[in-house]
């Protein structure tokens, strides 16, 4: 069992792999996943997935953008095949703040401005910390069942803790990714999100929870990651805000996107787009739903 994953092993077959390269940035060795459109001048969107996922996420909604726009995907750091940050650079470069430090720096290096931002789930919080931070100025946000808001009573007060506690202690990556990675709680875990995932899906998110760096990234995200600041500060945020959220998802109930909704000082109201019948992967699930919420705020 590696460690970490393996590009030219375990990425032989990855999706969109003709697209990745590596990109150094924050200390950090970055991978990427770059379409552009034939127009050098047309519009980047880019795309942040949630914890525990990676480029993989997006193999489905890409070619349905890149007609349109330039696309733009990554690993976050330790996710996928993405390096993931030693030492002190763990707690700086794993919780929201770093996070949105280190992605700007990796744009910086690209010398992309992304015109639309399209995040999942801890992506969407990403996305407007780094809009709130004055880190990108785009036209627009997207969120997919944004986890925006802490987790009520006491699931918030113990997870958090509970998630430090484990990526400090030994072992616990490699025996999360080894059990994770059994049929049986693969799809306890599939099912959990409120999502049904085709066979190539479930046989990706295999491959990645069976690996310790990537659980041992998942673990250490949730534990430095922090969203009652973010909560806070939301109701500041200037940039429009799309919200998507999947009728079906248990991971990041709808009711989340509604309260979102509800706290922004925006000018117009912000209606919250529900998908009925798909969960928290939605965008993997459906991905022809979310393209065009993505495509007319480039209009």
């Amino acid at each position: 069992m590696r460690q970490r994953l393996d590009f030219a092993t375990d990425g032989a077959h990855w999706p969109h792999r003709d697209l990745s390269r590596f990109v150094t940035a924050a200390g950090l060795r970055w991978h990427v996943q770059h379409a552009p459109h034939p127009d050098p001048d047309a519009p980047t969107v880019l795309l942040l997935h949630g914890t525990g996922a990676s480029t993989h996420s997006w193999r489905d909604l890409i070619p349905l953008l890149q007609p349109h726009v330039s696309v733009l995907a990554l690993d976050l750091p330790g996710h996928g095949f993405s390096a993931m940050p030693l030492g002190d650079a763990v707690a700086e470069l794993c919780s929201l703040p770093g996070m949105s430090r280190g992605v700007a720096a990796l744009l910086q290096t690209l010398g992309v401005t992304p015109v639309t931002v399209v995040g999942h789930s801890a992506g969407a919080a990403l996305a407007c910390r780094m809009a709130l931070d004055g880190l990108l100025a785009p036209s627009r946000l997207v969120s997919v069942n944004g986890a925006l808001l802490p987790l009520d009573g006491w699931a918030g007060q113990f997870f958090s803790p509970l998630a430090k506690l484990l990526a400090k202690a030994p072992l616990v990556p490699e025996l999360f990714s080894w059990r994770a990675a059994q049929a049986d709680v693969l799809q306890k875990l599939l099912d959990g999100t409120g999502s049904r995932l085709n066979a190539e899906g479930q046989a990706l998110y295999r491959q990645l929870i069976a690996n310790p760096g990537h659980a041992g990234a998942a673990l250490a995200m949730m534990a430095h990651w922090d969203l009652h600041r973010l909560a806070g500060d939301l109701p500041a945020l200037a940039t429009p805000l799309t919200l998507v959220a999947g009728a079906q998802d248990v991971s990041v109930p709808p009711v989340v996107a509604y309260r979102v909704s509800a706290a922004l000082r925006q000018q117009s109201p912000r209606p919250v787009h529900m998908l009925a019948g798909l969960g928290h992967l939605a965008h993997e699930e459906q991905p022809s739903a979310i393209a065009p919420l993505v495509l007319f705020t480039q209009a």
